[in-house]
């Protein structure tokens, strides 16, 4: 069969090798001037820069960790970032160092009996928003420092406002262990040497709208896989869905180290931006130079790059009426946009594997 791929992110990807292996003839195009979407890296002078925000790979899933290595080599990388406030670094995500910082705590026992006090108030049998579930979990004085400006900048809403579920993602550890991630296997892959060998020997165009000329798209070939924004693909039929942009602005700066950590979180309103990244500390570089991005979030609107799905109630039930529209025998939707979902690249290449299997198996 002749399957158009439309995006050649992770989850275009690795639908195009997997269906090409099986014997299938696969066209991958994107609307961008490269292969890899939101993982791409450009080299620079040996410190590869992560244009569109840090992408650490973590999974416990073996399968998937060695499909991965199938494909490229993965370092040793553990995610381990710091937060700047009121000109102090914190130990971040919350640990038991944090606490020893901000209350002199130094046992499991000690943080779970002040985490218990300070959250006693605030609990709930269900909570209804991020505000909420952050003030029954950690209480005020955590939430007011690590999150609550963090949450405002990065969703432009009141918390009150935002679900709890963003909140349940953040990580809580009442021992030493600063590692973002629990995950058995973590590292940041070569993303060149992914993409490259992912796509060895498949017909790819960048530059390349499918609904700009999707008459002729569809006449081409059997199936349809995309991965762009599904609101889009109806024509904004039911509205469009609601998503966070992203500003990148990026610096190279001639000394060796800036910051001395890959990512600081900056949640206070002082500073526009939400984090600042340094590129060469993913792989240890040594380089006499240095390169940082500062990260803004932004409103969406029809027209920009879509980051983050708003995966809000009144959301999801516009999302719905589109899922239900895209039961289609020509078409398959996958990936972060075409399933409105947020996805780790773990589950990304999960998904990508099992259409993979479904459509082989027909």
């Amino acid at each position: 069969m002749k399957f158009l791929i439309v995006g050649a992110g992770l989850f275009g990807s690795v639908v195009a090798r997997e269906l090409t292996d099986a014997g299938h003839y696969c066209h991958v195009i994107d609307r961008r001037n490269h292969i890899g979407g939101n993982c791409y890296t450009e080299n620079v002078e040996g410190i590869n820069v992560h244009k569109y925000g840090p992408h650490i790979f973590h999974t416990s899933n073996k399968d998937v960790w060695n499909y991965l290595l199938k494909h490229t080599s993965v370092n040793q990388f553990s995610c381990r970032p710091k937060l700047k406030y009121q000109d102090k670094i914190f130990s971040f995500p919350i640990n038991l160092m944090t606490l020893n910082q901000l209350w002199g705590i130094t046992t499991p026992a000690e943080a779970e009996r002040k985490i218990l006090e300070v959250t006693k108030k605030y609990k709930r049998e269900e909570y209804l928003n991020a505000e909420e579930y952050a003030l029954g979990n950690i209480g005020q004085e955590i939430y007011e420092i690590f999150y609550k400006g963090y949450l405002i900048k990065q969703w432009n809403k009141d918390p009150k406002n935002i679900p709890p579920e963003i909140m349940m993602r953040q990580v809580i550890r009442m021992d030493y262990n600063d590692s973002y991630y629990y995950d058995l296997f973590q590292g940041i892959p070569n993303y060149e040497i992914l993409f490259t060998s992912l796509l060895k020997n498949i017909s790819i165009d960048l530059k390349t709208d499918y609904l700009n000329d999707r008459e002729y798209f569809n006449s081409q070939y059997d199936k349809i896989i995309y991965t762009g924004p599904i609101d889009e693909f109806y024509n904004y039929e039911f509205g469009p869905l609601e998503y966070r942009s992203l500003i990148f602005e990026e610096e190279r700066l001639e000394i060796k180290d800036y910051q001395g950590v890959f990512m600081v979180s900056y949640p206070e309103n002082k500073y526009p931006f939400t984090r600042i990244i340094e590129h060469k500390h993913f792989e240890f570089g040594q380089q006499d130079f240095t390169i940082i991005t500062r990260e803004y979030s932004q409103n969406w609107k029809i027209g920009e790059e879509a980051y983050y799905p708003v995966n809000d109630f009144k959301n999801q039930v516009i999302y719905e009426k589109y899922e239900e529209k895209s039961f289609s025998k020509n078409y398959y939707f996958g990936g972060r946009l075409g399933s409105y979902k947020y996805l780790n690249m773990d589950q990304t290449i999960e998904k990508a594997l099992k259409l993979s299997k479904t459509i082989n198996e027909k």
